[in-house]
């Protein structure tokens, strides 16, 4: 497998990901450098390491990965994106109610501004990074350096998510309270998207 080969397949795998990079940098209101880089360091780590877990796990596993990724991809994300959702809808009530005390407002950061935890964050990380396990099970039938490939693909992610969340959080700025409401909804669309390119079932249906 080529050079070439190798860096277009490590920008594919990384599109998911860079995608909800945008998403969360829309929803965290101070974004700091070093979060912006914790962010895109854990989608990189993971989206490097699948691959390399999937080459260990090789051919005998191949038919039940790729027969499961795309529902694991679609529950997770779905789940977080009904999460953001549901606390767009909880802040946005209790700002109604805290409209005639801006002070507070600035005071109460965590209902002014979505947090993003470890948990969550990692749990992004594992959605969006499903399918390249199976790209690491196809590449152990292939002549790949495995260990270049995955360190290539996670550099890649890396790059990608730093500069998505940055984007992201400028953005943010345009569409203020919304932000999480829209981050929410892209987060479930990014899992029906994965869903249907497995499947092809929304694909179908509009034929």
């Amino acid at each position: 497998m080529s050079l070439i080969a190798i860096l277009f397949t490590a920008l594919a795998l990384s599109m998911d990901a860079f995608a909800v990079s945008v998403t969360k940098g829309m929803t965290i209101k101070n974004l700091s450098k070093k979060l912006g880089i914790k962010i895109a360091l854990a989608f990189g780590l993971f989206q490097g390491g699948m691959p390399l877990i999937g080459w260990m796990l090789g051919i005998s596993f191949e038919k039940y990965i790729k027969s499961v990724d795309h529902w694991i991809a679609l529950i997770l994300l779905s789940f977080l994106g009904y999460k953001m959702i549901s606390e767009y809808i909880k802040s946005n009530k209790e700002e109604k109610e805290m409209k005639n005390n801006k002070a507070q407002c600035e005071f109460s950061a965590d209902i002014c501004e979505e947090k993003l935890s470890n948990k969550e964050l990692i749990m992004l990380s594992i959605a969006t990074s499903i399918d390249a396990l199976a790209v690491g099970i196809s590449f152990a039938f292939l002549s790949v350096d495995i260990v270049f490939a995955s360190l290539s693909i996670a550099v890649v992610t890396f790059l990608m998510c730093l500069i998505g969340v940055f984007v992201g959080n400028k953005i943010g700025d345009v569409f203020k309270g919304k932000a999480e409401l829209i981050g929410g909804i892209i987060l479930i669309l990014i899992g029906i998207n994965i869903f249907n390119e497995h499947t092809q079932f929304i694909t179908n249906i509009f034929k």
